[in-house]
């Protein structure tokens, strides 16, 4: 991995673990094993390194959701899949846990690639919950666009839920519910 990797890496465990205010370009630089001259040769500076950092995420994050969306099977199945997949609960959403970020939240640069990100998994989900629709899996007056927002809402109050409990319990009981209630349909 060259340094440039290192630097961006580095800054998307510390501003998972931190937040954007708790990541300064020492630590990242310390954590990358990068001097500063490395790091302001790759970027203009924080912001700069941090929107590096966020995108690689959310695109890390959702080429994992795409491939379990897209794989065969039911639209329900997908969406298990897609619920029940391995996550590190307890340490949150690295993509959710920046909407907490004021900083983050405040800049509509840093902003833009959380959104982004929740909009595109949102559509993927609208997407299949049409498809099962369509399929006569789910009932034909299913609104796919408010139940994709239920479910991303859902795993996201999930993770908070979780952090709170230090337990991965309630994020289990958060997936299990909305599960019910699409088998229900």
């Amino acid at each position: 991995m060259g340094t440039r990797d290192q630097l961006v890496e580095s800054t998307r465990e510390l501003l998972w673990e931190r937040g954007y205010v708790g990541t300064s370009p020492k630590a990242i630089q310390r954590r990358a094993g990068a001097g500063q001259g490395s790091m302001y040769h790759h970027f203009a500076g924080k912001k700069d390194l941090a929107l590096a950092a966020v995108r690689r995420t959310a695109e890390e994050l959702l080429a994992a959701a795409d491939a379990q969306l897209r794989s065969p099977g039911t639209a329900v199945e997908r969406i298990t899949a897609y619920l029940r997949r391995e996550r590190e609960v307890l340490r949150g959403c690295p993509i959710g846990r920046l909407t907490q970020d004021p900083d983050i939240v405040a800049d509509p640069v840093l902003r833009a690639p959380v959104d982004e990100t929740f909009a595109h998994l949102r559509a993927r989900l609208a997407e299949v919950l049409g498809e099962g629709r369509d399929a006569g899996e789910l009932p034909a007056t299913l609104d796919p666009t408010a139940l994709a927002a239920t479910i991303v809402a859902v795993l996201q109050g999930g993770y908070v839920l979780a952090r709170a409990a230090d337990s991965p319990e309630p994020f289990d009981q958060a997936v299990s519910g909305v599960l019910a209630l699409l088998a229900a349909h």
